[in-house]
């Protein structure tokens, strides 16, 4: 007789997952739950809302992703069931990917639901009728307002960087689909960061939720971060530097306009780097076809637009080079997010001007100490100054450095779980 093969244990044996979502689990190399699934599985589980906070690229998908699924499977019925709504295409795919990873041994459905294309496939998949739809809100209106899609049966709504749509003009949207949704439903919303008036936003969506905040504000321990003091004229300069420089050996830069983003990348393609640009004016072919390069390595180099800050998930990105500042401090924390995911090392490298120094007191207080400043002789300017109290650290590598501020102190990254009152829906 053939013996059975044995059934791997992990770390998320113990929220007792329905068995086929524990195996698409097992089948996605998932051995232990990262912090923020740790605390928020378990409620989530139980069908309580949850807000969750923690910095990009520490596993807040799967946090909601299991428990959708595993409540899913409870009882089979037509959908659609489950809504997660995110405020990018690229982030939106990602999402629908790892969704379909972990119910690769369950039938549950999605669909994918985003403007830039055709509605035609859309339509076609939504009359299916499948049980999760991942959307971003404006092509999700469009298809409610022709009555391609009802809502009235969602169970589980999910927000994901839920500030970004808040505060980036979503709300007006979001309102109008939470008006289509039944007031009895469980309420997920995932994010890197709240601030206190996207916070009153999420209380009227939320019901007695319980909190799972993992330091949202301050940058990964995996991610050495510094700022490079320069005038404006030598930004190319540098950023040469920096790519040139050991160990970098792929990179995202951000900038702060489409046109900005457009010609770096041309320039960076004709002095023989492998770069290729990701901006809104590209059509999704484009755009999907700059990221699968990415991915793929046929570009070593992505130059992109904080329209693409929040919906990247590639692994090994070893720099994150902000050419211009992001437009808030809570940008700050996403964009370099790109980096040190998945608790792999990672660099980020900030160019900051004179006109930046608003910027820069602003986000050492949202992280609550200074961030490193760098030089790089004969590229870098020393007249901007260093901060009150750091230590200016001097590497001629053109690498991020881990001087003070530049990576956090060990022992602050524990989680802070609280229950919180919030209005009824």
């Amino acid at each position: 007789m053939t013996a059975s093969p044995m059934i791997q244990e992990t770390g998320f044996d113990r929220f007792e997952l329905h068995p086929d979502v524990a195996r698409g689990v097992r089948a996605a190399g998932f051995s232990e739950p990262r912090p923020i699934q740790a605390e928020a599985l378990p409620a989530a589980l139980e069908g309580v809302d949850v807000l969750g906070l923690a910095q990009t690229g520490t596993g807040k998908t799967a946090a909601f992703a299991l428990p959708l699924l595993d409540q899913l499977l409870d009882e089979r019925r037509p959908g659609p069931r489950a809504l997660v709504l995110a405020p990018t295409r690229e982030l939106a795919t990602q999402i629908d990917a790892e969704i379909r990873l972990l119910a690769k041994f369950t039938p549950i459905k999605t669909v994918l639901v985003y403007g830039g294309v055709s509605m035609r496939g859309q339509i076609q998949a939504l009359r299916k009728r499948p049980e999760v739809i991942v959307a971003c809100p404006g092509r999700l209106l469009d298809l409610m307002n022709q009555g391609v899609v009802r809502l009235d049966q969602i169970e589980t709504l999910v927000l994901d960087e839920a500030d970004h749509m808040f505060d980036m003009g979503f709300l007006p949207d979001i309102r109008r689909i939470l008006a289509a949704l039944p007031k009895r439903r469980q309420n997920l919303l995932f994010s890197a960061s709240m601030p206190r008036e996207i916070r009153r936003l999420a209380d009227d969506v939320l019901f007695e939720p319980q909190v799972v905040e993992l330091a949202n504000a301050v940058p990964a321990e995996t991610i050495e971060h510094a700022l490079y003091p320069v005038h404006e004229g030598q930004k190319r300069a540098l950023l040469d530097h920096i790519l040139g420089a050991p160990g970098c050996s792929s990179a995202i830069v951000f900038t702060r306009t489409k046109h900005r983003a457009r010609k770096l990348a041309e320039q960076l393609d004709r002095a023989g780097h492998r770069a290729v640009g990701l901006q809104g004016n590209m059509s999704q072919s484009q755009r999907d076809r700059a990221m699968r390069g990415f991915r793929s390595r046929k570009f070593d180099i992505l130059v992109a637009t904080d329209i693409a800050a929040r919906g990247i998930d590639v692994s090994g990105v070893s720099h994150v080079i902000n050419f211009d500042v992001p437009t808030t401090p809570e940008a700050y924390t996403h964009r370099i997010g790109r980096t040190g995911r998945s608790e792999c090392e990672g660099k980020a490298c900030t160019f900051i001007t004179a006109d930046d120094r608003s910027w820069v007191r602003a986000t050492e207080r949202m992280i609550g100490e200074p961030i490193s400043r760098q030089q790089v002789e004969g590229l870098t300017s020393e007249d901007l100054g260093a901060p009150s109290g750091s230590r200016d650290t001097r590497p001629r590598n053109g690498g991020a450095g881990r001087g003070r501020g530049s990576r956090r102190p060990a022992g602050r990254g524990g989680a802070r779980q609280r229950r919180s009152g919030a209005s009824a829906r």
